[in-house]
């Protein structure tokens, strides 16, 4: 079955439900089929073909999930570019993918029309993709394992990857993801996460599209208009990063807003501390977690509604569909309550890199994570940080995520990241570098006594750094690869 027929049968069993809701427009699953069939008929004669890639340039719109559609149609692939990235990241990206075609929206006009120039692809404007005749004789490209969507890691631990996903992975992420947050045609997803991350896409948007659901759909995350929606649209299920949660817990509308048509608040891309978990579990709102990569669809580890309340700051179990295993450096499986690294494998998983098909980071359909978890006997997961991260320090093992999140606790720590910096003595020492909260007053000392009597001596930091801002992703993770650069260069 095509990726885009979810659409059309939607459109057919629920002609008076809205799809997407966005900047006042309410768009029916009737009138989003439409558009989808228009788009194709644009793009077919554009040039493109079954296997081409295509690459969006924007902001969160409703475009680009008819762009998504209407290329799982023809049978081409999607490949939604970070539009905060510089342009000769972009240029790196486009040639890598051979990229034949590029959508942008009118905000990022100019620098699309750039950077077809220079990369000699042609340039499609997005509000042409409406520009069609409705066809319904349109062929169906009806190869489930053909690839649709093309996305590049964020490239926290080095350049940036192409991951490929099938239209049949995306349907199983979206089956696996429905059970994770319990999802029907009922349900009211408010999206405010940029989609050109499978976290945006496909965590609750594609998911709520899939179960016949309504998206309200945000340009760009604000926290203001994010509380405004909430209280106004009443979203039955939303999706935050640390960053945004952050942003949102510390406005000023927060206390008074009416959060009660919230079933579910859920956290992905990094550990949420578990004070930021309180604030919203006093407010009566359970916090659910979904972990996984970009690589795993990325639906992999969930912490539903009926556990969200008694397991705080657990990763949750492993997904519907999904096989998780915990290993040693041998790759041997750990026991109850040792750490190992996270192996995922199930149908949503990523095909392969694009043109790097022999990567052992997917070995055997097991996708090496490079993530550290435990587990216990009922099967909850715990993430304690990334084996990249993980600072051995006099021979003993120390986890970044646990300091990590101690330092949220401190109402004068905006932000903090932990890592580890050459020793001559120790190996590696820890070393904390921290943002303050505006106005804050906080020195080192007063840091060193966040640790006493809350963790092991040896965990406790040799070095407290301050500075502005910490190098992040899109998605709010920190670039620690940058950071250690920068403490290199002192």
């Amino acid at each position: 079955m095509n990726l885009a027929q979810i659409i059309e049968r939607h459109a057919q069993f629920s002609p008076r439900q809205v799809a997407l809701s966005f900047a006042g427009e309410e768009i029916t699953y009737p009138a989003l089929w439409q558009r989808i069939q228009r788009a194709a008929i644009v793009l077919q004669a554009a040039g493109v073909q079954p296997g081409d890639r295509v690459a969006w340039l924007g902001l969160n719109d409703p475009a680009m999930l008819v762009l998504l559609f209407a290329l799982a149609r023809i049978g081409a692939i999607l490949l939604p570019l970070n539009h905060r990235l510089a342009a000769p990241e972009h240029a790196a990206i486009v040639a890598h993918a051979d990229v034949g075609l590029l959508v942008s929206d009118g905000t990022h006009a100019a620098a699309a029309v750039a950077l077809a120039r220079a990369q000699g692809c042609n340039l499609l404007p997005a509000v042409e993709l409406s520009a069609g005749d409705h066809a319904s004789t349109l062929p169906w490209t009806d190869e489930s394992a053909s690839p649709v969507l093309l996305v590049y890691t964020s490239g926290t631990t080095g350049r940036p990857k192409g991951v490929l996903h099938t239209q049949a992975g995306l349907v199983w992420n979206c089956v696996i993801s429905n059970h994770a947050h319990e999802l029907t045609q009922n349900d009211h997803v408010l999206s405010a996460l940029p989609m050109f991350h499978v976290g945006g896409l496909c965590i609750q948007t594609l998911p709520a599209l899939h179960a016949g659901a309504t998206v309200t759909l945000h340009a760009r995350f604000d926290a203001a208009a994010w509380l405004a929606d909430v209280r106004q649209r009443r979203p039955t299920l939303s999706l935050m990063v640390p960053a945004t949660l952050r942003a949102v817990l510390a406005h000023p509308d927060f206390a008074t807003s009416d959060l009660s048509s919230l079933k579910l608040l859920v956290a992905g891309s990094s550990t949420i501390p578990v004070s930021m978990i309180a604030a919203l579990h006093a407010r009566g709102v359970p916090v659910g977690q979904v972990y996984g990569a970009t690589e795993t669809g990325p639906v992999s580890i969930y912490l539903r509604r009926e556990d969200a309340m008694d397991r705080p700051g657990s990763a949750g179990k492993a997904g519907l569909h999904v096989e998780v295993r915990l290993v040693d450096g041998a790759g041997e499986p750990v026991a109850t309550g040792e750490v190992g690294e996270i192996l995922v494998r199930g149908p949503n998983l990523m095909s392969g890199y694009w043109k790097d098909a022999d990567n052992p980071a997917f070995a055997q359909g097991w996708f090496h994570t490079g993530d550290l978890a435990c587990w216990d006997e009922t099967g909850f997961y715990k993430v304690v940080g990334r084996s990249r991260d993980m600072i051995i320090s006099g021979g003993e093992n120390v986890y970044p995520a646990e300091i990590e999140n101690l330092l949220a606790d401190c109402p004068k720590v905006a932000e903090a990241a932990v890592l580890g910096q050459p020793d001559s003595q120790w190996g590696e020492v820890v070393v904390a570098v921290i943002v303050k909260t505006p106005g804050a007053d906080l020195d080192a000392a007063q840091v060193m006594q966040l640790f006493e009597g809350q963790l092991a001596r040896f965990k406790h930091p040799k070095r407290i750094l301050f500075c502005d801002a910490l190098p992040k992703t899109a998605l709010g993770k920190v670039q620690k690869a940058g950071l250690l650069e920068r403490l290199g260069a002192g």
